[in-house]
């Protein structure tokens, strides 16, 4: 069974399955019936491809040489994924919105748009990720060079280099290459779900679970009586290690959050997790069930560590123990089971990893450079040749990377140098989703400075290896300067190579993030970009910081050529359906919203960055004016001045509103207590203790309508029949008189703005009746009827004759102009010698479109 050539049939099969599962999902995605809908089964399977053939084989291979010190790798995404409501919801929700499309795109929208931030993102995370690809490569070719030479088992470290034409992983990286073009480049929009590819990947995660179970199950209970049997055995051969921690507690700790890291920053887990998420929602599954996956492929890591120990000891390598216990013990089947799952393991996480850093090599690196260059062909075409090239040559050096310098190095050590490269990005990223201080600046000399700390103690130290560097390197130091060797920096001793590396590389990444930040000053559009990311579960108003004047048909020009004339088409289509717009040919300058939108939809496909500089040449904003920076300076004050009522509102609020609620309280227990000691219901203290009890009440009703002035999105938060109860309290307590509000208890069906301007209207009619008429009471009546909401405000007060009233008199025509933008009716209803009543009426409501009540 286990002869070359089946087992390459095998191969061959499986990867041919592999295509039929991808081309299913999009045949599925096109028809309208998705895969990746439903309850997020599918989305939270394809986030196993965080196991790789690292977690497949490596995990066994570290349980066997530290014991449980393989856990962490399981033990960080569980973690991390148990805040997925709190991170990885934040992420997705910011990412959908401007239709980011990778990490680099996601840092530089954070800190501005930075052309330079993206690109050395980019960079970073090729550099960081290629070993791992090669560490795919060298898994695929090594367990198949064992796998073939059946029935000898041979070590990894004798196989020797195999010839370039008969080396499976040529052949492998050659059709994944095509596998990941053909369904992970069929469109430019980057954001458009490929949902044939992450069907394929959750496919994957089935097999590469279903075979690491059933080698477990076959190993426990096909080679031994259970696992009391296996460990009695395992214990009688002195081989207890296995069951305890050789780890050192600093180790552990690192391991643990690079794990963490690793879930969500790696191109690929951003891929699965941000980019092709469907719906928010889908987290929540993701947050159970993914670590659930991550319990059931650890259950039997100890046992096979356990098996490989007892079995083969030394005599092979433990990395490979998964494939080489049952292959020892004649179970071909499973062995061939074992050896599909790790296939799998590799090429889920090739594809994935290519796809995401492709996008970033195109959006953050290429894509920039054309445009800087004035590139004026079809920069559509470019893109997506320039995606497809990315992948190739992604595969290839992985595979000469693989063929050159990960010889001898363990499958666990290189994936640890990649996480280690990966959570460079940590401080730029999580800073930004909860900091609003942090500075492009200060990301770029955190990443520069934790990027080459990472290069000179985790990857340099790799090359010794291969002799590509001599030992003395490590030994001594570059020109025998001993306090700069790679893993003693500083003469730093007693701590493993890994928190070695990033206890100076994180030293240095968030100390200069957070120094130079703090030492410098964020720029308007930083500013401006950071209350979007920061503030975006609050969903905040979003700024217009794009300055000029631009035609809708230059617009829609700038679509046909970096998109294409469907794409282009779609997109004012999309934006036609919210809007008035009906002429895509029309030479009227365009508006904030219709230039937003365009800028939106580039940044799909060329990235956040890319995608500003394209608008702005359009618009003729290359370099900007003194007034157009003294106008996103105030557009940024703005921003500034309403995080600072945010802020008023709730220190008011948990101190003096609070302290006001609990006078009153005490002031009504008080007077109770005189009663119940038969002091004078109208004596002295009675009286006083009542009119103090009503002056703190006034007071508090003060303070609450305050309150709800100084937030600036209560309104929407409470419906406009509470802000006007609330707002009818404070003036009624500070003018002294009764206003009744008659209102639904329930929210009425408005939209944004009618809430906005209806609330207006009556502020300004009782205002008018409170300045001229002196009342004593105010009945405020709202009611919903059949076609539509009526709004009465009615004082006791002296009327006037309104036909002598200039058109500005008494705010009037503004109270008219408000209804009329929401095609209302103002009916004033007033005699000089009676009350008056000002009747607001409103057609039966259409909220807004995506705003539904």
């Amino acid at each position: 069974m286990l002869q070359t050539w089946f087992v390459i049939t095998v191969s061959i099969a499986y990867l041919g399955v592999l295509f039929a599962v991808a081309f299913y999902g999009d045949r599925r995605a096109d028809t309208g019936r998705s895969l990746l809908g439903g309850r997020g089964t599918v989305y939270a399977l394809s986030l196993a491809v965080y196991a790789t053939s690292w977690t497949y084989y490596g995990s066994v291979g570290r349980a066997a040489t530290t014991g449980v010190g393989f856990l962490p790798i399981y033990l960080g995404p569980t973690i991390m994924l148990t805040l997925g409501w709190l991170v990885l919801r934040r992420i997705i929700r910011i990412s959908r919105r401007h239709r980011i499309t990778s990490l680099a795109d996601f840092v530089s929208a954070r800190y501005g748009k930075s052309v330079t931030l993206g690109g050395l993102v980019a960079v970073i995370a090729v550099v960081g990720v290629i070993p791992y690809i090669a560490l795919q490569l060298k898994a695929v070719s090594n367990t198949f060079e064992i796998i073939r030479r059946h029935p000898v088992i041979t070590p990894s470290s004798e196989l020797g280099q195999v010839p370039l034409l008969q080396d499976t992983a040529l052949y492998v990286a050659l059709l994944l290459a095509g596998f990941t073009i053909l369904f992970g480049t069929r469109h430019l929009d980057a954001t458009e779900r490929h949902e044939g590819m992450v069907t394929a990947i959750a496919f994957e995660s089935i097999v590469k679970l279903v075979a690491f179970v059933a080698a477990g199950v076959g190993v426990v209970w096909g080679l031994y009586n259970g696992f009391g049997d296996l460990f009695a055995r395992a214990s009688a051969a002195g081989q207890t290690a296995v069951f305890g921690l050789s780890d050192t507690t600093g180790s552990w700790v690192w391991l643990n959050i690079l794990s963490m890291l690793a879930i969500i920053l790696l191109p690929r887990q951003w891929q699965v997790a941000v980019v092709e998420n469907v719906e928010e929602r889908h987290v929540k599954r993701a947050m159970w069930l993914t670590p659930l996956y991550m319990l059931v492929i650890s259950l039997f890591v100890v046992p096979i560590a356990a098996a490989g120990l007892v079995r083969l000891g030394g005599a092979v390598d433990a990395d490979t123990y998964l494939l080489t216990v049952p292959m020892a013990a004649g179970q071909e089947a499973l062995t061939l089971l074992v050896f599909v799952g790790g296939l799998s393991a590799a090429t889920g996480m090739i594809i994935v990893e290519t796809v995401a850093l492709s996008t970033m090599v195109s959006n953050s690196l290429v894509v920039p450079a054309l445009l800087h260059r004035g590139y004026r062909g079809n920069l559509a075409r470019a893109i997506l040749i320039t995606r497809r090239v990315a992948i190739v040559a992604l595969m290839l050096l992985g595979y000469v990377y693989f063929r050159l310098a990960s010889e001898g190095a363990a499958l666990a050590s290189m994936g640890l140098v990649s996480f280690a490269a990966v959570a460079q990005f940590a401080p730029a990223i999580l800073g930004g989703l909860f900091w609003k201080g942090g500075t492009r600046n200060g990301v770029l000399v955190g990443l520069c400075g934790g990027f080459a700390v990472w290069l000179y103690t985790l990857l340099l130290p790799t090359f010794t290896a291969t002799g590509w560097l001599p030992q003395t390197f490590l030994d001594d130091g570059p020109f025998g300067i001993s306090w700069l060797r790679p893993e003693h920096l500083l003469g730093i001793n007693g701590m493993d190579n890994i928190s070695h590396g990033m206890f100076w590389s994180m030293l240095l990444n968030i100390g200069g993030y957070v120094g130079v930040s703090l030492l410098g000053h964020p720029k308007a559009r930083e500013q401006a970009q950071a209350v979007l990311f920061v503030d975006a579960l609050a969903d905040p108003e979003r700024p217009r910081l794009l300055r000029g004047r631009v035609s809708v048909a230059s617009l829609h020009e700038v679509l046909r050529r970096y998109m294409g004339g469907r794409a282009a088409d779609r997109a004012f289509e999309e934006y036609a359906r919210e809007s008035a717009l009906d002429d895509f040919q029309s030479t009227k300058d365009a508006d904030a919203g219709l230039v937003h939108h365009v800028e939106t939809v580039l940044a799909g496909a060329v990235g956040a960055a890319s995608a500003r500089i394209i608008l702005t040449s359009v618009a003729g904003e290359e370099q900007l004016r003194i007034e157009e920076v003294m106008e996103m300076l105030d557009e940024a004050s703005q921003v500034a001045a309403l995080e600072e009522r945010h802020r008023l509102a709730r220190e008011l609020h948990d101190s003096v509103s609070q302290a006001l609620f609990s006078m009153t309280l005490h002031t009504r227990a008080v007077e109770l207590a005189v009663q119940r000691e038969g002091g004078d219901p109208d004596g002295k203290v009675a009286r006083g203790l009542k009119e103090l009890r009503s002056l703190t009440q006034g007071a508090l009703s003060e303070m609450r309508a305050s309150l709800f002035q100084l937030r600036p999105d209560a309104l929407h938060e409470d419906g406009l029949a509470e802000a006007i109860r609330k707002q009818s309290a404070a003036i009624a307590s500070r003018e002294g008189l009764d206003i009744v509000v008659d209102a639904p208890d329930y929210r009425l069906a408005l939209d944004d703005r009618a809430e906005e301007e209806l609330f207006r209207v009556v502020q300004e009619a009782v205002h008018n009746s409170v300045k001229h008429a002196r009342p004593r009471r105010i009945d405020i009546r709202i009611e919903e009827v059949s076609d539509g909401v009526v709004i009465e405000v009615t004082d006791d007060g002296t009327g006037f004759d309104p036909a002598t009233v200039r058109s500005a008199g008494m705010g009037l025509s503004g109270m008219r102009e408000r209804m009329n933008r929401i095609g209302g009716e103002l009916v004033i209803d007033s005699v000089p010698t009676g009350s008056t009543t000002i009747r607001a009426v409103l057609p039966v409501p259409s909220p807004h479109p995506g705003q539904p009540r």
